[in-house]
Formats: structure tokens, sequence, C-alpha cells
């Protein structure tokens, strides 16, 4: 197998990482996707990573919560997980740094684009947490604009999910699955894939989008080299 990038954004979502507990971090899932890195880089991949926080908070969960302090619990959330990536990372020997765009410098290293893109070109993997540091915008919207600042080719969604549907598998038998489509179709449709925000910033700078199942082994391998596994976005 060979791969199709050279630069690749991995969006991971906390749901994803919680795996079968539905909530907090599974162990056998961080291991799980610590491995699947592992071959990418070994391929010579450079891999940058935006992991989400549902695992932990979601927004719209504290109803009775301000909006924006609500999703800066978010990005604490976001947080979290980065650093458990991190420490899964480096067990298995991957030269790791998390950048966050909230500045916490006892834990992180505050998030710099030069320097981000130095420790991609030295192999190291570098996630980034904390969102974009704003409120009312996701780590979707994040994933989309760190790929542009880093010049990523693609970017990775690993979800719990294994495609696009055109509604939810689990409620309605009947969506249907889809296996490519272009950002333009994605908002005509209002399709989940991501929010429209960031659909729109990856059409405006020609990012690709794979959505696949993060459970299944070798799924980022297979993304990375471009096979045809879930929805592709272009």
């Amino acid at each position: 197998m060979e791969a199709k990038y050279k630069r690749v954004l991995l969006k991971i979502s906390g749901e994803a990482l919680a795996g079968e507990d539905r909530f907090g971090i599974n162990e056998a899932m961080l291991k799980k996707v610590a491995g699947q890195v592992k071959e990418v880089l070994d391929m010579g991949v450079e891999v940058a990573i935006v992991v989400g926080g549902g695992n932990f908070w979601r927004g719209r969960t504290g109803k009775s919560i301000d909006r924006a302090t609500a999703d800066y619990m978010g990005m604490l959330a976001t947080v979290m997980n980065s650093m458990a990536l991190q420490d899964a990372f480096e067990s298995e020997g991957i030269p790791t740094r998390v950048q966050t765009a909230i500045e916490m410098k006892e834990v992180a290293e505050p998030y710099i684009r030069r320097r981000a893109i130095a420790h991609l070109e030295d192999k190291k993997v570098v996630i980034f947490g904390a969102g974009t540091g704003n409120p009312f915008f996701s780590t979707d919207t994040t994933a989309a604009l760190r790929a542009a600042e880093v010049n990523a080719e693609v970017i990775l969604l690993a979800k719990k999910i294994d495609a696009v549907y055109s509604a939810d598998p689990e409620i309605d038998p009947t969506a249907e699955r889809y296996s490519t489509l272009t950002h333009t179709e994605v908002l005509e449709k209002d399709l989940k894939v991501m929010d429209s925000t960031a659909a729109a910033l990856c059409r405006d700078n020609s990012i690709a989008i794979h959505v696949f199942a993060l459970a299944e082994d070798g799924n980022i391998k297979k993304a990375v080299c471009g096979e045809p596994i879930g929805t592709i976005v272009r």
C-alpha cells in the first residue's frame, strides 16, 4: 500500500474515543488509534490531529449554562482528550506535541502556526486542543481551519459511524449511504458530515474530506492510501 497524501489532518470525534463506554476515554480505543497512527507515520506521512470533546461535554448539554461558557467548557474537554492521546502515542514511541488555542503553558504549547509546521516536518504528531479558542465554533471548524493553516491535503474524519448517510441510520433504516459527495452537495443537502462553516471552509480551500469509522482496524491507513472506504467528499 502506498500513501496518497503527504500531510493529513486526522479529526477524531470524542464519541469515537469513548468507544463502547459511551463516556470518558476507552483505553483500548486509545491504543488502537496510536497503533494506526504509527502505521501511517512509518509510511512517511505527516499527521496533525484535532480531537473533539463530546465524550466529556457537549455545549448543548448544559441548557441552563450560557452558550459561550458551555463552549469554553467543551474546549477544556478537548484538551483532556489531547493529553490522553499524547500519552498513548508516546507510549508507542511516537514524538508528539499538543498545542492549545487557549494558553495553558504548564500542560501544552500555545498554538503557533510556524512551530506546528516545523514539528510536522520534523515527523512529530501535532495535536491541536481547545478548538479555535473562540466560542460558537465547533471542532469541525477547528479541523478545517488548522488543515488550511498547515497545508494538509485532506481531513480524515474518524467517527463512530462508518460513512455519510442521508439520515441517521440507527433511526431510519432506509437512510441512503453515500460513497462520494461534493462539498456543495454536503451543504445543499444539509448532511451532517460536519457543520456548514467547516464544510464551506473546506470547499473554499479545496480540502478533501474522508469520513470513515475509527473502530475498524486499519481504517486510518486505508484512508491515507485513498481506499474507497466510508465517504469521500471532494
